[in-house]
């Protein structure tokens, strides 16, 4: 061998002749089944490769790579395992030239076989696997940095690698389960194919360039489908991860879209496997991190809304073609709940990974998305309709919430703008109870910036507040002004929502934290004023009971009440004011204990059913704390007007519940600001008597605006459909008149030098009004 060595290299250009001789004599004794000169020549041949690396070497690695497919070609295992060894050998050597003609796919074919082995024998079968394995590894690190060779990348070889490493890894599990941990692992153990096929994929993976990426991917999920590998999803989710720790960070959004793009496409298939692929999505999300999402943010969000519309759908109907399946509906709406809930967690997973401006403008496209009675998005009627409304709103809802709580805003103006601030509160006044727990949720997870809600997870009168350890930091410039614009916003919709029936103990928590963390996130002086006119507003309505409140409502919001501002008493440290709440809750404690939060918010709440009767002594008094509070340098003028919400279209129209009322209440306020109604009214000077007999006037004036109201809304209600119509056509008619006038004024011609034009027929017309002094009706106005 020494010789032969010798001589091939002192002679390079015999190396072709020599590889030429050595192949015909392995062929002649594999066919003669002389095993032992087999392996004579193929130890001979690896020895020549390794020696020599002169540039006539291709001619003989032509006739190495015949030797070796020979070998592989045989049915004995040892044969194949040997030419597999040296094919390694030969994959590990770097050649100086290049070489046009050479061709694996052969070798991609054969070894993909071999990882596929079914030998009888365990130990055999193992070995050919294994060989086939390291077969893959050494074309792919043969092939894939040389652009001479055949691309590896192609749709043909991938189909063939991919899928064969991904059978060798489907034991992960059990051999994870023999041995807990790597240290335990006996050599043999380590040396498995799934070790091997796992090291192989990773390596491909690391490899892969841009435009390489979907070929790589796509076999995966092919596989996946085949197999019917999504539905348990330990398996998808270890082969993902092996995935994305693999290929190169910036590339991680590829994988995300190749997802996204299959779980569209398998839209029809059973909600448990789409729930896999979801899943996988979620924990390919979280290990991509900020480079999960990639440039096309929006429309991975909207994927998954679409996905959970979908189900949404599915869930009703009990079937992926509409046509009602009974059998199969109870566990088909079982199985679609469990699928909405991964599609949320996942929302949530990609949420955490972006950026907080990212994450502002995802919170605003899923609010978008929510139907809402007051918005232009599509409500459907019926009751089948109702139940898809509502199941969306609270999906989307959800979504929302999932966002919100991780996100972390120091500026509430940019994380609250004012159009989506107003979609999120339109939704607080729904009746249905769930959803206005969610907005609650989400409004106190945007609120809360320094952890303290769960400190006020209960409600209760505490008495050192130093125990609760507070993180409290002084109201910033931003939150100041951020009050001023939303404040009077948030206290009414907060007021709203204490009057509804349905409120449940869940809901006067989330009130409570919220009046709470209002308080210690966002508030100046004038906020800590117009929250505690608030709560003695809301202590009013159960006073009060104008809305006929049920025994628990009504003890509720005075606990709810008594809580609130025995808390506020201590952060605002006036000795005084504290002292009245103080005697006020003992007052309760022996006179009237179910007015308390530690009797109402338990399980078997003691309540009373004569709160038409209670002494003026367990009221918390707005003169009292208005007095207490001014002589501590609080606005007491402020302190001492009660709080009245001024309610606006926008709350009406959020709880529609006729078309009738609805259309009403819009003619109602275009027939308050009409034109004609402004040209009809005086012009009247306003004297000391005018402003007092308004004063004394002003509840007859009420009465008459709501029997006004009743009328316009019971001539809708009942009268016949021609009249209304007639009613409307007449408004129509009237409009139209109005912008024939303003159309006629506005494209007149300019007016000449001289002031005066003269029209066509030579006749002189007065110069025409400038826009900017024409009087536009206001209707026309915007």
């Amino acid at each position: 061998m020494e010789k032969l060595t010798f001589y091939a290299l002192s002679a390079p250009e015999k190396l072709d002749r020599i590889g030429a001789y050595l192949s015909e004599r392995l062929i002649r004794d594999v066919s003669r089944h002389r095993y032992g000169y087999v392996c004579i020549a193929m130890e001979a041949l690896d020895q020549l490769l390794m020696a020599c690396h002169c540039q006539s070497i291709n001619l003989f690695v032509e006739s190495f790579l015949k030797m070796v497919a020979k070998l592989l070609e045989s049915e004995k295992p040892n044969l194949q395992i040997l030419g597999t060894n040296s094919f390694v050998k030969f994959a590990n050597i770097e050649e100086d030239t290049p070489s046009y003609h050479r061709s694996y796919d052969f070798f991609v074919s054969r070894f993909s076989e071999m990882c596929h082995s079914s030998h009888d024998d365990l130990d055999i079968r193992t070995k050919i696997r294994m060989s086939g394995i390291k077969g893959l590894q050494g074309v792919v690190r043969k092939t894939v940095n040389d652009e001479l060779q055949a691309n590896i990348w192609d749709p043909q070889h991938m189909d063939k690698i991919v899928p064969s490493l991904l059978f060798n890894l489907q034991n992960v599990e059990e051999a994870e389960s023999r041995s807990p941990s790597p240290l335990q692992a006996t050599e043999k153990e380590k040396e498995s194919p799934t070790e091997l096929a796992e090291r192989c994929l990773r390596e491909l993976l690391g490899r892969a360039a841009y435009g390489n990426i979907k070929n790589a991917i796509k076999p995966v999920l092919i596989h996946l489908d085949n197999h019917s590998l999504w539905e348990p999803k330990i398996f998808a989710t270890s082969c993902f991860r092996i995935i994305m720790y693999s290929i190169q960070p910036q590339h991680s959004h590829l994988v995300i879209q190749q997802l996204l793009g299959h779980l569209d496409a398998n839209s029809k298939s059973a909600a448990t496997v789409r729930a896999g692929i979801v899943e996988v999505l979620s924990e390919a999300a979280v290990i991509a991190a900020s480079g999960s999402v990639g440039p096309t943010v929006l429309e991975v969000f909207n994927t998954l809304l679409r996905q959970l519309r979908l189900s949404i759908d599915y869930a009703l109907t009990g079937s992926y073609d509409c046509a009602a399946g009974v059998s199969t509906k109870i566990i088909k709406e079982h199985e679609e709940r469990m699928f909405q809930e991964a599609v949320i967690k996942t929302i949530g997973s990609f949420a955490s990974t972006l950026p907080t401006y990212q994450q502002s403008e995802v919170m605003v496209f899923i609010m978008n998305k929510v139907p809402l009675p007051s918005s232009q998005q599509s409500i459907e009627a019926g009751k089948a309709g109702e139940n898809r409304n509502r199941l969306t709103q609270i999906m989307l809802l959800k979504s929302l919430l999932q966002v919100s709580v991780g996100f972390q805003c120091s500026n509430m103006l940019t994380a609250l703008p004012s159009a989506f601030l107003d979609r999120l509160l339109s939704a607080a006044l729904m009746e249905d109870a769930e959803i206005r727990l969610f907005v609650l949720e989400i409004l106190i997870s945007f609120i809360d910036r320094h952890g303290n809600r769960q400190k006020f997870s209960t409600i209760s009168t505490i008495s050192d507040i130093s125990v609760l350890k507070l993180k409290v930091d002084k109201c910033s410039r931003q939150d100041t002004v951020f009050m001023k614009k939303h404040g009077q916003q948030l206290y009414r919709h907060i007021y709203l929502i204490c009057k509804e029936e349905s409120n449940a103990q869940a809901h006067y928590e989330a009130l409570y934290s919220m009046l709470v963390l209002i308080s210690i996130e966002l508030a100046n002086e004038e906020v800590v004023v117009d929250l505690i006119r608030l709560v003695l507003a809301v202590q009013e309505i159960a006073q009060i009971n104008e809305d006929n409140l049920t025994a628990y409502n009504r003890c509720a919001l005075f606990a709810l009440g008594a809580a609130y501002l025995n808390l506020i008493s201590q952060l605002t440290t006036v000795p005084t004011f504290c002292q009245h709440i103080h005697e006020v809750i003992q007052m309760r404690q022996k006179e009237a204990p179910y007015l308390l939060p530690e009797d109402v918010f338990v399980e078997g709440p003691r309540l009373s059913k004569s709160l038409d009767h209670l002494g003026p002594e367990v009221f918390f008094w707005q003169s009292k704390i208005s007095e207490v509070l001014g002589g501590s340098g609080y606005n007491s003028d402020r302190l001492s007007t009660p709080y009245i919400p001024q309610l606006t279209d926008e709350d009406r129209l959020s709880k529609r519940k006729s078309i009738g009322e609805t259309i009403s209440l819009q003619v109602e306020v275009e027939s308050r600001n009409s034109p004609e109604r402004e040209q009809r009214a005086p012009a009247e000077e306003i004297t000391y008597e005018t402003l007092k007999k308004a004063i004394v006037d002003s509840v007859a004036v009420e009465e008459q605006e709501r029997e006004r109201r009743r009328q316009v809304v019971e001539k809708f209600q009942k009268a016949p459909f021609e009249e209304i119509a007639a009613h409307c056509g007449a408004r129509a008619t009237l409009l139209q008149s109005k912008l024939n006038q303003i159309f006629e004024i506005t494209i007149r011609p300019p007016p000449s030098p001289s002031g005066t034009i003269t029209a066509a027929y030579g006749q002189p017309q007065n110069h025409s009004i400038p826009v900017y002094e024409m009087k536009f009706p206001d209707l026309c106005v915007y």
